[in-house]
């Protein structure tokens, strides 16, 4: 009884702390004039200060997918190339979001540049890589990265680390001397934009948000309430 009481008490404590944690944003607004007509060239150039500010990981993107039952899932990929013709990353393709794209390939991915006080939300559809995409990168990593990914298949269970630590010296051995095979069940994805929000902290939580979404042949742009 008493031990219930006790983690009631901590529960209520922990509460209470998180409801208290607060700052304000006072880094710049965001508005409509500074803004690129072309959502690509404001990611572009929002991406490049982040890099050049030196924050944690500012190629990380949340993706989320769905199942079949309609259930979401998110996880951290890296952004390793951008344009006009899209966002791609590389994954396993027998992991579970590569399961998620195959029966619905609507996606949204999220960049979260917290030092920066800013956020981009971009959704939109999933491609496929072809094979020369998918060799060109793979062979351009290093030779440890390459040996992992065929080590791993993402997403299946294993009951202990040792079996997977086990498997990575073992291919580490036999390909001492030679090139890494792509494996076939490896690849990438290109993520196709629909639409893309760009977030500003702002004070007293009057954050700036433009959403650019696609008509015809143009971006329209379009300023949203916090």
């Amino acid at each position: 009884m008493k031990g219930a009481k006790s983690r009631k008490n901590q529960e209520q404590m922990l509460n209470m702390e998180l409801s208290d944690i607060r700052r304000e944003y006072i880094q710049g607004g965001l508005r409509r004039k500074d803004l690129n007509e072309n959502p690509f060239g404001q990611f572009d150039f929002w991406l490049k200060q982040a890099i050049e500010a030196n924050i944690s990981d500012p190629t990380a993107m949340t993706i989320a997918t769905v199942d079949q039952d309609g259930q979401p899932f998110q996880r951290i990929v890296l952004l390793k190339n951008s344009g006009e013709d899209g966002f791609i990353f590389y994954t396993n393709l027998g992991s579970r979001k590569a399961n998620h794209i195959q029966h619905n390939n609507k996606v949204s991915v999220h960049f979260p540049w917290h030092m920066l006080e800013r956020q981009v939300h971009i959704t939109g559809r999933a491609e496929k890589l072809s094979a020369m995409e998918n060799f060109k990168y793979f062979t351009s990593r290093p030779k440890d990265s390459q040996i992992a990914a065929i080590a791993s298949h993402q997403s299946s269970r294993i009951s202990a680390r040792g079996i997977l630590e086990s498997k990575f010296l073992e291919l580490k051995k036999k390909f001492s001397q030679g090139e890494v095979p792509v494996p076939s069940f490896w690849g990438g994805y290109r993520i196709i934009p629909e639409s893309f929000e760009f977030w500003q902290g702002g004070e007293h939580r009057l954050h700036d948000r433009f959403l650019y979404t696609k008509s015809s042949h143009e971006w329209l742009i379009e300023r949203l309430a916090p």
